[in-house]
């Protein structure tokens, strides 16, 4: 058994409106030092696999099919067994 855990943020070329209003309030709190927000979203997923390749190329496979929109988001994800 794997466990993967896949990170989706928006591309750095799209703007990220959610982040930008994080950063704001954040700022408003006197968090002054913060100057980038990019938020994302996290799967974390068990799946069954002859080896740890076989549930990297599942993984990407779910990703590239479902999970991430490639036309906006990038991804990248860990496989580590469970």
């Amino acid at each position: 058994m794997y466990r993967a855990r896949i990170f989706i943020t928006l591309k750095k070329s799209v703007f990220d409106t959610q982040g930008q209003v994080v950063r704001k309030s954040l700022q408003a709190l006197n968090f002054d030092d913060v100057e980038d927000v990019r938020m994302g979203k996290y799967i974390e997923l068990q799946l069954e696999a002859a080896d740890k390749a076989a549930a990297e190329a599942a993984v990407r496979d779910m990703c590239e099919r479902l999970l991430v929109n490639t036309v906006i988001e990038q991804y990248g994800y860990e496989v580590s067994e469970a």
